[in-house]
């Protein structure tokens, strides 16, 4: 199947204002230049080398990292608002001015050549029956196509936007979906994944900041005078739900939302964006009590989804602040509550038992408060929706919970609690309660929350967990000598961070890729120490009477096979290799757009005469012992320095490995976003010496700006 010049231009046109463009050969180039480099300067230091020059960057062309700085330089850093606290929280703004939303493009049609096909015969569709078929075409070697649920729900949703759009324009009556046949499609968008990877670096570059040219007037908002930037401002296009794990919706239609679906909140007086052509706005509101800027409904929940601001911005980190600053509250009074649900374990009403034991529960093992749900939604539980299966008690106190979670994620956990909770969890399950009835029976989370409410004004079940991983996390910490290099205590932090995570139950599954990543690192680890031998074979080299004065130094010379130093050698060369090639593509890719020739062949063969000779090179060291190094590499000073690097790179890289290893079924951000008071991580790096860069990523950094620049190493949670 082809596509043509016309149809091409059209494909780029349509996508490039919306969806961003990944390089996704450059990640791996990037890898491999960046082992070689650390290689490289193991040998030589600072010094650069040869193939670094060979390409000629384009310095003056802003990257992603320039843009970025240059939308924090624009921002009014100035504005500390965490001095401030006294202010009323009830009015959260007093001028707003925005420019709306960006919706998705609209559908374009396919090609005429691209069908569904219905018994073997090729359907004409209406536009937006074509759009929806075209989702599932998307995803037809997913597993969401071969899932059944997804399947039904797809099939029933694609026949009502067909009927309300006057079936099929070709007389095809489309009865089931087995009959139906979405490999053309699929075919196309395939060869359209294909295309998009194959474009140059600078086309993708080209499209980047068009795209962000055309995006920039949505990303920020005039807040009280001040310019701040807007977090979510595009609506969702439409596509069909996935949900997360056995969701009973997945596979439905989420319909396109339209400007008459909007409601934009805007101060009193400010300028309405003007809506796309031939369409209004559902409602405009100056309500400058919430903080949202636009909203509207979606199809599939009928819940609301609002556009905020950005997390870095003020009226986001007040609410990061206050929601800390609830939880550090809990702390005065968690005494007091613990013993008053403690002594109505053995009250004589049952709902005062049961609000007792939630108040354990949550308190002790971090369980969500939970909620009724619909036959139409996920069977996730909370501690208010446990029912008589999910847990299972073992004599004489230990519980066995197993459900699941938020998200459809699994809670497993077999503890060990009070006596008297054991007792009333048994009472709980009394007969005539069998699997399928409540647990807590005369309990629901919001008669729950109204309760915690007389402990402390604000409390809540969410007020607990943040408390208790908080806590949990400034006790950790505690435990942490001031000692070892930064690598070794960043093990520990997420260490500790990852002992938080464990308390919530934030998993993740092992993602496909991390086996390959650890292979990587354990490559690359491998490879540090066989360089590490050579320059000590080296200095050997230039005296080998070294090895009688340091024998312990020299204890690990032969310690790596020749079969593995041959597979080191040819990863090296393999990856030399495919450093030229991109290289050279690369190169070829710029002067083509520039208009220039390209470089010719020669150029690349000359490239790789340097590997055939570095093979080489190699060839004769695994023969004959002797290593060849650096010209530059002359004295046994700079052979040491260069193995003290090397050893440095081999222990932070197996501290990095040992902790992507504990890490890969435990998800950290989750826990250290959302219910880690920032303030210990900052306190964490200003009382251990370590950067906060290795903590907070740049977003994660101007969103905590309220912490980083507000505590300081003796602050306590």
């Amino acid at each position: 199947m082809t596509v043509s010049d016309d149809e091409d231009g059209v494909i780029l046109k349509r996508r490039k204002l919306y969806n961003v463009v990944k390089d996704e050969s450059d990640d791996e180039e990037n890898h491999i230049t960046g082992l070689k480099s650390s290689i490289v300067k193991a040998e030589e230091g600072d010094e650069e080398t040869k193939d670094a020059k060979l390409v000629n960057t384009d310095n003056d062309s802003p990257n992603s990292d320039d843009l970025e700085e240059n939308v924090s330089d624009d921002l009014e850093e100035d504005y500390k608002w965490w001095e401030e606290q006294d202010k009323d929280d009830t009015i959260k703004w007093t001028t707003l001015e925005h420019n709306g939303v960006l919706f998705p493009p609209p559908y374009e049609a396919l090609p005429s050549h691209v069908k569904l096909y219905y018994e073997g015969n090729p359907v004409d569709l209406p536009l937006e029956a074509e759009e929806v078929a075209g989702f599932f075409a998307h995803l037809l070697e997913t597993p969401h196509a071969q899932n059944p649920v997804f399947q039904k729900n797809f099939f029933e949703d694609f026949k009502h936007v067909l009927n309300d759009t006057g079936g099929t324009q070709n007389g095809i009556e489309i009865e089931s979906f087995d009959k139906m046949d979405f490999s053309a499609m699929h075919d196309y968008f395939v060869q359209l994944k294909e295309e998009k990877k194959s474009m140059t670096a600078m086309q993708k570059k080209e499209i980047r900041l068009e795209r962000e040219k055309f995006e920039e007037k949505y990303k920020f908002c005039e807040l009280d005078g001040r310019r701040e930037q807007v977090g979510n401002f595009k609506v969702e296009p439409p596509d069909l739900f996935r949900g997360r794990g056995a969701h009973p919706k997945t596979g439905k239609l989420k319909r396109r939302i339209r400007p008459e679906d909007i409601v934009l909140n805007l101060g009193e007086g400010a300028p309405i964006p003007p809506p796309p052509s031939g369409h209004q706005w559902g409602e405009i509101r100056h309500d400058n009590t919430v903080q949202w800027l636009a909203m509207w409904r979606e199809n599939i929940f009928g819940s609301f989804k609002y556009v905020r601001l950005a997390a870095n911005s003020s009226l986001k980190g007040q609410s990061d602040f206050k929601k800390f600053e609830k939880a550090r509250e809990l702390k005065n009074h968690i005494d007091r509550i613990r013993k008053e649900y403690r002594n109505n374990f053995k009250s004589k009403l049952m709902v005062e038992r049961q609000k007792a034991v939630a108040v354990y529960l949550i308190d002790v093992f971090a369980l969500r408060a939970g909620g009724e749900k619909s036959e139409e939604e996920a069977d996730t539980v909370g501690c208010c929706s446990l029912r008589y299966e999910h847990i299972t008690l073992k004599p004489p106190n230990t519980v066995i919970f197993d459900f699941l979670g938020k998200d459809s994620i699994r809670f497993y956990q077999e503890v060990q609690v009070d006596p008297k909770v054991f007792k009333n969890l048994a009472l709980f399950k009394k007969p005539p309660k069998q699997p399928g009835h409540q647990l807590f029976d005369r309990l629901d989370p919001s008669l729950l929350n109204k309760f915690l409410q007389n402990y402390m004004t604000g409390l809540t079940a969410k007020v607990f967990r943040t408390y208790n991983a908080s806590k949990t996390m400034q006790e950790q910490l505690d435990l942490i000598p001031n000692e070892g290099s930064v690598a070794e205590k960043l093990l520990k932090y997420n260490a500790a961070n990852r002992t938080v995570a464990i308390l919530c139950n934030h998993q993740r599954t092992v993602t496909a890729g991390h086996a390959k990543s650890v292979a990587k690192s354990s490559d690359r680890i491998e490879e540090f120490k066989w360089q590490k031998e050579r320059l000590k074979k080296g200095i050997l080299q230039i005296e080998p009477d070294r090895i009688k004065d340091t024998p312990d130094y020299f204890e690990d010379i032969n310690s790596i096979d020749k079969e593995i130093e041959a597979k080191i050698h040819e990863r090296i060369v393999e990856r030399e290799i495919q450093k030229y090639h991109n290289k050279f593509k690369r190169e070829n890719d710029k002067r083509k757009f520039e208009g220039e020739e390209p470089l010719p062949e020669e150029t690349l063969k000359e490239w790789l005469d340097n590997v055939k000779q570095l093979k080489q090179q190699y060839a004769e060291e695994l023969a004959t012992g002797i290593v060849q190094l650096k010209a530059s590499m002359n004295s046994v000073e700079k052979l040491e320095k260069a193995i003290e690097r090397l050893d440095q790179r081999i222990s932070t890289s197996q501290v990095q490995l040992q902790d992507r290893e504990a890490n890969s079924e435990v998800s950290l951000g989750t826990s250290k976003i959302n219910y880690i008071d920032p303030r210990l991580s900052v306190v964490f790096c200003k009382k251990y010496g370590v950067p906060i860069e290795k903590i907070f990523t740049k977003s994660l950094r101007e969103k905590f700006k309220w912490a980083i620049e507000s505590v300081d190493e003796t602050w306590r949670f």
